[in-house]
């Protein structure tokens, strides 16, 4: 398997097909034509052509409001 040229590796290649393959199952129409009817391979299809958006969510850092070292662990030893 090939990655398309916007997919970094094939685990996030997989999670996007994934959630496009469950939006087709819910009733989201196709982009492309295919010969297969399976959603999961429909997907994947998508996702190589380029039409499935990928967001990339920010880390999370270090300013949280749990960051100050008090979590739900240092709670629930009290």
């Amino acid at each position: 398997m090939t990655l398309p040229q916007n997919v970094e590796s094939k685990f996030r290649f997989i999670l996007v097909a994934a959630k496009r393959a469950r939006q087709l199952q819910a009733g989201a129409r196709s982009m492309v034509q295919s010969q297969s009817k399976k959603p999961t391979r429909v997907a994947q299809q998508e996702v190589e052509a380029g039409l499935v958006p990928i967001e990339l969510m920010e880390p999370v850092t270090s300013g949280d409001s749990n960051s100050n070292g008090k979590g739900s662990k240092a709670r629930a030893a009290k």
